[in-house]
C-alpha cells in the first residue's frame, strides 16, 4: 500500500466514524467532513480515482477474507454440534473430549475474527464500532449500564503535526493510547486525536479525573524527541457521569463541556510544545 493510499484510508474510516451517529448524511456533508480530516492530516490527494481503486481492492480482498473465515468456522461449529450431540447420545467419552478440544480452537478463532473488526488501525485499541456494540443496547444509542465516560483531547496536536511531521503525530497518538490502556479501564480512539475512557459505576467521575490528571502530569514530565529536536505532550480532560437512561452522544456533549472548560485551565500552564 502507497502513503498516499494508506493515508487517504485513514482519513475515510474518520470520516465513516465521525458519521456514524448521523441519521442523514449528504454527499455534501460527507464532502465538506472528509476535507476536514484531509487538511488535519496535511493530505493532498492525487489521482483520486487509481487511490480509490486500491482502497476498494484491498478492502474487497480483506472483505473476501473474513467472510470465508466466518463461513468456515460455521461450517466447524455445525460439524462440532453435530459431534456433541452424537458423542453425549452414544455417552462417548472420548469423542466429547475431542469435540470440546476442537470447539475451544475454534473459540479462539472468532475472538481473533473479532479483535480485526473492533481494534482500531493505527493504535490498536477500541474503536467506536465496538463502543457502540459492546457499550449500548442493541439498536439504542443507550447505555447498556451505568458509569463514567472521561474524554480525552490532544492539545497542540496539530502543531505537532505541522512541526515534526504526521509520522511523529501518529508515534504520539499510539503512546498516548498505550499510556491511556495502563489505567486497566476500556480505551477507544473515538476519532483523530480524541480518546475515550469508559469507568465503571463504582469509580466516580472525581476519581475518574484525577487518575488522568495523574497520567497527564507523568506525561508532561517526559521529553519526545523528533531529531535532534525536544518537545512535549498534553491533553485535556472531560468527565461525565452517565446511567441506563443516558444516549452516548448526551455523555459526550457534557464530557466535551467539561473538557472545554479544563482546555482553558491546562493551556494557562502548557502555552505550546517546546521544552522551557
Amino acid at each position: 500500500m502507497t502513503a498516499d493510499t494508506k493515508i487517504l484510508q485513514i482519513i475515510s474510516n474518520e470520516t465513516k466514524d465521525s458519521i456514524n451517529q448521523m441519521n442523514v448524511v449528504t454527499p455534501s456533508v460527507y464532502a465538506s467532513i472528509f476535507t476536514n480530516f484531509s487538511k488535519e492530516h496535511d493530505a493532498e490527494i492525487e489521482d483520486d480515482s487509481d487511490l480509490a481503486n486500491d482502497i476498494l481492492t484491498q478492502e474487497c480482498s480483506t472483505l473476501t477474507q473474513m467472510q470465508e473465515s466466518t463461513s468456515q468456522n460455521v461450517m466447524h461449529l455445525s460439524e462440532h454440534t453435530e459431534k456433541a450431540i452424537t458423542a453425549i447420545q452414544e455417552k462417548d467419552e472420548t469423542a466429547l473430549s475431542a469435540v470440546l478440544e476442537e470447539t475451544q480452537k475454534l473459540k479462539a478463532e472468532l475472538e481473533k475474527l473479532k479483535e480485526a473488526v473492533y481494534l482500531d488501525e493505527l493504535t490498536h485499541i477500541h474503536n467506536r464500532k465496538w463502543l457502540n456494540d459492546q457499550k449500548l443496547e442493541n439498536g439504542t444509542t443507550l447505555f447498556k449500564e451505568d458509569g463514567v465516560l472521561a474524554m480525552i483531547d490532544l492539545n497542540y496536536f496539530k502543531l505537532i503535526n505541522d512541526t515534526h511531521g504526521h509520522l511523529i503525530g501518529d508515534k504520539i497518538l499510539m503512546f498516548l493510547s498505550n499510556e491511556l490502556k495502563k489505567t486497566g479501564f476500556d480505551v477507544i480512539r473515538f476519532g483523530g486525536d480524541e480518546f475515550i475512557v469508559l469507568f465503571p459505576k463504582n469509580i466516580s467521575a472525581k476519581h475518574a479525573f484525577e487518575t488522568l490528571s495523574k497520567l497527564r502530569e507523568t506525561i508532561l514530565k517526559k521529553k519526545f524527541k523528533s531529531k535532534t529536536t525536544l518537545f512535549k505532550v498534553s491533553f485535556s480532560i472531560g468527565v461525565s457521569e452517565y446511567t441506563t437512561k443516558d444516549e452516548l452522544a448526551s455523555a459526550i456533549e457534557l464530557a466535551d463541556k467539561h473538557m472545554y472548560e479544563d482546555k482553558l485551565s491546562i493551556k494557562k500552564r502548557v502555552t505550546g510544545i517546546d521544552i522551557e
